[in-house]
């Protein structure tokens, strides 16, 4: 069986101990973890945000062992900062014209493209790389997993409060993200050829300088022979990114077994699409997603156990049963969003809302007791 690799880099705000606000210490907290640390840690947009990447893991145990080790050494370091490191695709009351601009020639060129666009794009994702067999297999295992994009998003949002507001949405992420252009599900492409010829009149136009500037859910990754997720909300606790990266390995495992078969998906069109991820937006594990070969809306929970099932063959020869299934933790005790939204609920207030999202991103992760 192809070898489905996994890499993962998450994306984690940086939070002041005091204000609880957003902080533009990202120098801070790459100098401190250069010992340990420095492959690991990027700088990203905003100054306020630090970007965690694994290497490329065999399986998810070694992801999930190589990501809680990072993790470890990132809280570590920004207690020794006296900062804090937090999940969650937006923060709940900080204001993106507050937030510095990472000063770096690729950054300083997408502010002069996109203007307030890339300004306003204060947000945190997760983006999972899963190794893929050859580019042309990609373009195909990408058409048909479009259709799974909204179920796998429903588990990750994690964003509902913007600028201080309970935006009415379990992910205001995504509708902060659309107004980037090329973003959202990408359009179904007859082959690889097809795609490549797309990338390079974009290049030629003078559209794009690189294929990295298209920022869709899902992308055949243009330098590296993978196909990497992009949609999901950055999760809050460990086993929450574990459990989606598992879900996309088995998903494009399956998928390929499918191919290898000679069995055929059937194939959507974006607009359909786009209402399944309007739906997961806005209510993520709470969402009827529409059932397209029914006609019908249909719970979640439905959904999810019928993608459960699709993958079922697949899991144990990956060996990430246990990680995918801890999809029905999710489903009871709500998602990020819906956590955030109880605490507010509870205490009317903000501050609480991050002291839970940093305490739930430590969660099982010990950091020396006289750092904390």
């Amino acid at each position: 069986m192809h070898q489905f690799t996994i890499g993962i880099e998450e994306e984690y705000q940086i939070i002041d101990l005091e204000s609880r606000d957003l902080v533009s210490h990202v120098s801070k907290i790459i100098e401190g973890g250069k010992a340990v640390l420095s492959e690991n840690l990027k700088h990203e947009m905003h100054e306020s945000m630090i970007e965690m990447e694994t290497g490329i893991c065999q399986n998810i145990q070694e992801a999930q062992a190589e990501l809680t080790n990072l993790r470890r050494h990132l809280i570590n370091t920004a207690h020794e900062q006296g900062l804090r490191v937090s999940g969650g695709g937006t923060h709940p009351f900080s204001n993106w014209e507050h937030n510095t601009i990472t000063n770096g020639e690729r950054y300083n060129k997408i502010v002069d493209d996109m203007g307030d666009v890339a300004r306003g794009n204060l947000i945190f994702g997760l983006h999972v790389h899963i190794g893929i067999p050859n580019r042309e297999e990609g373009v195909r295992i990408q058409n048909v997993m479009r259709y799974f994009l909204p179920h796998v998003y429903a588990l990750s949002v994690n964003s509902p409060f913007w600028i201080g507001r309970n935006t009415g949405f379990r992910s205001y992420r995504q509708e902060i993200f659309v107004k980037f252009p090329r973003t959202g599900i990408p359009s179904y492409f007859n082959s690889l050829a097809e795609f490549d010829s797309y990338v390079d009149l974009l290049v030629k136009t003078g559209t794009i300088d690189n294929a990295k500037k298209i920022w869709w859910d899902l992308r055949v990754h243009p330098f590296y022979p993978t196909i990497e997720f992009r949609i999901c909300d950055m999760p809050l606790r460990i086993e929450e990114t574990v459990c989606l990266a598992a879900i996309m390995q088995s998903l494009v495992a399956k998928i390929y077994k499918l191919h290898q078969q000679n069995l055929s998906f059937r194939s959507y069109r974006r607009l359909l699409l786009n209402e399944n991820k309007w739906r997961a937006s806005r209510d993520g594990i709470h969402s009827h997603l529409i059932d397209f070969g029914k006609e019908e809306s249909v719970p979640y929970a439905d959904l999810l156990k019928e993608l459960l099932e699709f993958i079922d063959d697949v899991v144990d020869d990956l060996g990430c049963r246990k990680e995918v299934e801890y999809a029905w933790t999710i489903l009871e005790n709500g998602t990020g969003a819906d956590r955030q939204l109880k605490v507010y609920k509870e205490t009317g207030d903000l501050k609480k809302v991050v002291d839970y999202m940093i305490s739930e991103t430590e969660y099982g992760i010990t950091h020396s007791q006289s750092a904390s």
